[in-house]
Protein backbone atom coordinates (compact mmCIF):
# COMPACT_ATOMS: atom_id res chain seq x y z
CA UNK A 1 0.00 0.00 0.00
CA UNK A 2 1.33 3.42 -0.94
CA UNK A 3 1.88 5.83 1.95
CA UNK A 4 -0.14 9.02 1.89
CA UNK A 5 0.19 12.34 3.67
CA UNK A 6 -2.58 13.37 6.04
CA UNK A 7 -1.05 16.55 7.42
CA UNK A 8 2.06 18.69 7.15
CA UNK A 9 4.10 20.04 10.03
CA UNK A 10 4.77 23.41 8.46
CA UNK A 11 1.08 24.13 7.85
CA UNK A 12 -0.07 22.94 11.28
CA UNK A 13 2.27 23.62 14.19
CA UNK A 14 5.10 25.18 12.19
CA UNK A 15 8.83 24.79 12.91
CA UNK A 16 10.33 25.08 16.39
CA UNK A 17 13.44 27.11 15.70
CA UNK A 18 14.57 26.92 19.33
CA UNK A 19 15.38 23.21 19.15
CA UNK A 20 19.01 22.06 18.86
CA UNK A 21 18.45 20.50 15.40
CA UNK A 22 17.14 23.81 14.04
CA UNK A 23 20.06 25.69 15.61
CA UNK A 24 22.38 23.24 13.85
CA UNK A 25 20.43 23.70 10.62
CA UNK A 26 20.98 27.46 10.83
CA UNK A 27 24.71 26.99 11.40
CA UNK A 28 24.93 24.48 8.56
CA UNK A 29 23.31 26.95 6.17
CA UNK A 30 25.70 29.67 7.32
CA UNK A 31 29.00 27.78 7.57
CA UNK A 32 28.57 24.48 5.76
CA UNK A 33 28.24 25.70 2.18
CA UNK A 34 31.83 25.52 1.00
CA UNK A 35 33.02 23.90 -2.18
CA UNK A 36 35.97 21.48 -2.22
CA UNK A 37 36.52 22.46 -5.86
CA UNK A 38 37.33 26.00 -4.76
CA UNK A 39 40.33 24.96 -2.65
CA UNK A 40 43.64 25.84 -4.27
CA UNK A 41 45.89 22.78 -4.21
CA UNK A 42 48.75 24.24 -6.28
CA UNK A 43 51.09 24.77 -3.32
CA UNK A 44 50.06 21.42 -1.92
CA UNK A 45 51.09 19.68 -5.15
CA UNK A 46 54.45 21.44 -5.05
CA UNK A 47 54.93 20.50 -1.39
CA UNK A 48 54.05 16.88 -2.17
CA UNK A 49 56.90 16.63 -4.64
CA UNK A 50 59.38 17.74 -1.97
CA UNK A 51 58.30 15.14 0.57
CA UNK A 52 60.31 11.98 1.17
CA UNK A 53 58.77 8.64 0.13
CA UNK A 54 58.10 7.86 3.81
CA UNK A 55 56.35 11.19 4.36
CA UNK A 56 54.23 10.63 1.26
CA UNK A 57 53.30 7.13 2.44
CA UNK A 58 52.19 8.37 5.87
CA UNK A 59 49.99 11.05 4.31
CA UNK A 60 48.51 8.48 1.93
CA UNK A 61 47.86 6.24 4.93
CA UNK A 62 46.01 8.99 6.81
CA UNK A 63 44.13 10.04 3.70
CA UNK A 64 43.02 6.49 2.97
CA UNK A 65 41.46 6.25 6.44
CA UNK A 66 39.56 9.48 5.86
CA UNK A 67 38.59 8.67 2.28
CA UNK A 68 37.01 5.33 3.14
CA UNK A 69 35.54 6.71 6.36
CA UNK A 70 33.86 9.65 4.64
CA UNK A 71 32.44 7.40 1.94
CA UNK A 72 31.15 5.03 4.62
CA UNK A 73 29.40 7.71 6.66
CA UNK A 74 27.87 9.14 3.47
CA UNK A 75 26.46 5.76 2.54
CA UNK A 76 25.38 4.83 6.07
CA UNK A 77 23.55 7.97 7.27
CA UNK A 78 20.35 7.37 5.29
CA UNK A 79 18.71 4.92 7.74
CA UNK A 80 18.91 7.52 10.50
CA UNK A 81 17.34 10.15 8.29
CA UNK A 82 14.53 7.72 7.46
CA UNK A 83 14.06 6.95 11.15
CA UNK A 84 13.61 10.53 12.32
CA UNK A 85 11.38 11.23 9.32
CA UNK A 86 9.16 8.28 10.22
CA UNK A 87 8.85 9.68 13.74
CA UNK A 88 7.68 13.03 12.38
CA UNK A 89 10.70 14.92 13.71
CA UNK A 90 10.86 17.43 10.88
CA UNK A 91 13.41 19.72 12.53
CA UNK A 92 15.83 16.81 12.85
CA UNK A 93 15.11 15.68 9.30
CA UNK A 94 15.87 19.19 7.98
CA UNK A 95 19.22 19.22 9.74
CA UNK A 96 20.11 15.71 8.58
CA UNK A 97 19.72 16.76 4.94
CA UNK A 98 22.71 19.07 5.47
CA UNK A 99 24.51 16.29 7.31
CA UNK A 100 24.29 14.00 4.28
CA UNK A 101 25.36 16.77 1.92
CA UNK A 102 28.40 17.55 4.06
CA UNK A 103 29.54 13.94 4.26
CA UNK A 104 29.32 13.69 0.49
CA UNK A 105 31.32 16.90 0.19
CA UNK A 106 34.03 15.49 2.48
CA UNK A 107 34.25 12.38 0.31
CA UNK A 108 34.77 14.65 -2.69
CA UNK A 109 37.42 16.70 -0.86
CA UNK A 110 39.73 13.81 0.01
CA UNK A 111 39.40 12.31 -3.47
CA UNK A 112 40.45 15.66 -4.95
CA UNK A 113 43.57 15.52 -2.78
CA UNK A 114 44.42 12.00 -3.96
CA UNK A 115 43.82 12.91 -7.61
CA UNK A 116 45.31 16.39 -7.82
CA UNK A 117 48.01 16.44 -5.12
CA UNK A 118 49.18 12.88 -4.60
CA UNK A 119 48.28 11.77 -8.12
CA UNK A 120 47.44 8.21 -7.09
CA UNK A 121 44.94 5.82 -8.64
CA UNK A 122 46.00 2.73 -6.68
CA UNK A 123 44.04 0.65 -4.17
CA UNK A 124 44.75 2.09 -0.73
CA UNK A 125 42.78 -0.45 1.29
CA UNK A 126 46.00 -2.15 2.45
CA UNK A 127 46.28 0.73 4.92
CA UNK A 128 43.02 -0.36 6.59
CA UNK A 129 44.05 -2.38 9.63
CA UNK A 130 41.89 -5.00 11.41
CA UNK A 131 40.92 -2.43 14.05
CA UNK A 132 39.83 0.05 11.40
CA UNK A 133 37.86 -2.62 9.54
CA UNK A 134 36.13 -3.69 12.76
CA UNK A 135 34.62 -0.22 13.09
CA UNK A 136 34.26 1.20 9.58
CA UNK A 137 33.69 -1.96 7.55
CA UNK A 138 31.58 -3.86 10.10
CA UNK A 139 30.23 -2.04 13.19
CA UNK A 140 29.19 1.17 11.44
CA UNK A 141 27.07 -0.30 8.61
CA UNK A 142 25.64 -2.96 10.94
CA UNK A 143 24.45 -0.40 13.49
CA UNK A 144 23.08 2.00 10.89
CA UNK A 145 21.40 -0.57 8.64
CA UNK A 146 19.75 -2.15 11.68
CA UNK A 147 17.52 0.95 11.71
CA UNK A 148 15.91 -0.22 8.48
CA UNK A 149 14.13 -2.97 10.41
CA UNK A 150 14.40 -1.81 14.02
CA UNK A 151 13.74 1.87 14.80
CA UNK A 152 13.55 1.36 18.55
CA UNK A 153 15.25 3.90 20.85
CA UNK A 154 17.90 1.30 21.74
CA UNK A 155 18.75 0.77 18.07
CA UNK A 156 18.96 4.55 17.59
CA UNK A 157 21.34 4.84 20.53
CA UNK A 158 23.60 2.09 19.18
CA UNK A 159 23.61 3.70 15.73
CA UNK A 160 24.37 7.21 16.95
CA UNK A 161 27.04 6.09 19.41
CA UNK A 162 28.78 4.13 16.66
CA UNK A 163 28.49 6.87 14.04
CA UNK A 164 28.71 10.13 15.98
CA UNK A 165 30.64 9.25 19.13
CA UNK A 166 33.15 6.69 17.82
CA UNK A 167 33.62 7.16 14.06
CA UNK A 168 33.33 10.96 14.16
CA UNK A 169 34.05 11.81 17.78
CA UNK A 170 37.09 9.58 18.29
CA UNK A 171 38.46 8.33 14.96
CA UNK A 172 37.85 11.37 12.75
CA UNK A 173 38.75 13.98 15.34
CA UNK A 174 41.97 12.17 16.25
CA UNK A 175 42.79 11.85 12.56
CA UNK A 176 42.22 15.56 11.97
CA UNK A 177 44.48 16.33 14.89
CA UNK A 178 47.21 14.11 13.42
CA UNK A 179 46.79 15.51 9.91
CA UNK A 180 46.94 19.15 10.99
CA UNK A 181 49.82 18.42 13.37
CA UNK A 182 51.82 16.91 10.51
CA UNK A 183 51.11 19.71 8.05
CA UNK A 184 50.66 22.94 10.03
CA UNK A 185 53.62 22.35 12.33
CA UNK A 186 55.80 21.90 9.27
CA UNK A 187 54.36 24.68 7.11
CA UNK A 188 53.00 22.29 4.48
CA UNK A 189 49.98 22.08 2.17
CA UNK A 190 47.86 25.15 2.94
CA UNK A 191 44.98 23.93 0.76
CA UNK A 192 44.66 20.63 2.59
CA UNK A 193 44.87 22.42 5.94
CA UNK A 194 42.13 24.82 4.87
CA UNK A 195 39.87 21.96 3.83
CA UNK A 196 40.43 20.01 7.03
CA UNK A 197 39.61 23.04 9.16
CA UNK A 198 36.34 23.39 7.22
CA UNK A 199 35.65 19.69 7.66
CA UNK A 200 36.20 20.02 11.40
CA UNK A 201 33.51 22.72 11.54
CA UNK A 202 31.07 20.42 9.76
CA UNK A 203 31.93 17.46 11.97
CA UNK A 204 31.49 19.49 15.16
CA UNK A 205 27.85 20.00 14.15
CA UNK A 206 27.45 16.30 13.40
CA UNK A 207 28.79 15.34 16.81
CA UNK A 208 26.60 17.95 18.50
CA UNK A 209 23.56 16.37 16.86
CA UNK A 210 24.64 12.92 18.01
CA UNK A 211 25.08 14.11 21.58
CA UNK A 212 21.63 15.73 21.42
CA UNK A 213 19.97 12.61 19.98
CA UNK A 214 21.49 10.20 22.47
CA UNK A 215 20.89 12.61 25.37
CA UNK A 216 17.25 13.01 24.38
CA UNK A 217 16.75 9.25 24.25
CA UNK A 218 18.58 8.61 27.54
CA UNK A 219 16.62 11.39 29.27
CA UNK A 220 13.39 9.71 28.12
CA UNK A 221 14.49 6.22 29.20
CA UNK A 222 17.35 5.83 31.68
CA UNK A 223 17.85 2.16 30.78
CA UNK A 224 19.28 3.36 27.45
CA UNK A 225 22.33 4.71 29.28
CA UNK A 226 23.56 1.12 29.59
CA UNK A 227 23.12 0.66 25.82
CA UNK A 228 25.14 3.81 25.12
CA UNK A 229 27.88 2.95 27.62
CA UNK A 230 28.18 -0.66 26.46
CA UNK A 231 28.41 0.38 22.81
CA UNK A 232 31.08 2.99 23.49
CA UNK A 233 33.12 0.62 25.64
CA UNK A 234 32.87 -2.17 23.05
CA UNK A 235 34.27 0.10 20.34
CA UNK A 236 36.88 1.97 22.36
CA UNK A 237 39.44 -0.82 22.01
CA UNK A 238 39.29 -0.95 18.21
CA UNK A 239 39.25 2.87 18.05
CA UNK A 240 42.47 3.10 20.06
CA UNK A 241 43.74 0.19 18.00
CA UNK A 242 43.52 2.31 14.84
CA UNK A 243 46.03 4.73 16.39
CA UNK A 244 48.31 1.93 17.56
CA UNK A 245 48.14 0.12 14.21
CA UNK A 246 49.05 3.29 12.33
CA UNK A 247 52.14 4.00 14.41
CA UNK A 248 53.18 0.32 14.51
CA UNK A 249 53.53 0.35 10.73
CA UNK A 250 56.40 2.85 10.84
CA UNK A 251 59.58 2.34 12.91
CA UNK A 252 60.15 6.09 12.73
CA UNK A 253 57.09 8.29 12.25
CA UNK A 254 57.87 11.47 10.26
CA UNK A 255 56.54 14.99 10.86
CA UNK A 256 57.37 14.78 14.57
CA UNK A 257 54.24 12.73 15.31
CA UNK A 258 54.29 10.70 18.55
CA UNK A 259 51.90 7.87 19.35
CA UNK A 260 51.32 8.90 22.96
CA UNK A 261 49.98 12.31 21.99
CA UNK A 262 47.32 10.88 19.70
CA UNK A 263 46.37 7.91 21.89
CA UNK A 264 45.81 10.36 24.75
CA UNK A 265 43.88 12.68 22.46
CA UNK A 266 41.59 9.84 21.31
CA UNK A 267 41.01 8.71 24.88
CA UNK A 268 40.32 12.28 25.96
CA UNK A 269 37.71 12.74 23.24
CA UNK A 270 36.05 9.48 24.29
CA UNK A 271 35.96 10.47 27.95
CA UNK A 272 34.66 13.96 27.18
CA UNK A 273 31.75 12.58 25.19
CA UNK A 274 30.79 9.85 27.63
CA UNK A 275 30.69 12.40 30.47
CA UNK A 276 28.46 14.66 28.38
CA UNK A 277 26.08 11.81 27.69
CA UNK A 278 25.97 10.63 31.28
CA UNK A 279 24.68 14.04 32.36
CA UNK A 280 21.50 13.31 30.39
CA UNK A 281 20.46 10.72 32.97
CA UNK A 282 17.51 12.08 34.88
CA UNK A 283 17.53 15.36 32.94
CA UNK A 284 14.39 16.91 31.49
CA UNK A 285 13.99 17.52 27.77
CA UNK A 286 14.23 21.24 28.51
CA UNK A 287 17.55 20.63 30.27
CA UNK A 288 18.80 18.75 27.19
CA UNK A 289 17.70 21.64 24.95
CA UNK A 290 19.50 24.22 27.08
CA UNK A 291 22.75 22.31 27.48
CA UNK A 292 22.91 21.36 23.81
CA UNK A 293 21.99 24.86 22.65
CA UNK A 294 24.78 26.32 24.78
CA UNK A 295 27.27 23.83 23.31
CA UNK A 296 26.13 24.61 19.77
CA UNK A 297 26.36 28.36 20.32
CA UNK A 298 29.89 27.99 21.71
CA UNK A 299 31.08 25.30 19.24
CA UNK A 300 31.69 22.92 22.13
CA UNK A 301 30.63 19.51 20.85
Amino acid sequence: MLATHHTFTTTTRGLDRTTPPMRLFEKAKRYGVWNPSDIDFRQDAADWQRLSPLEQEVLLHLTSLFQAGEEAVTADILPLLLTVAAEGRLEEELYLTTFLFEEAKHTDFFRRFLDEVAGVQIDLSHFHSPSYRTIVYDALPAAMQALLTDRSPAAQVRASVTYNMIVEGVLAETGYHAYLSALERNGLMPGQCQGIRLLKQDESRHIAYGIYLISRLVAEDDSLWTVAEDTMNALLGPALGVVADTFARYPVMPFGLEEGEFANYALGQFQKRIERLERARGASLQDIYQVTAHAIDHDDA
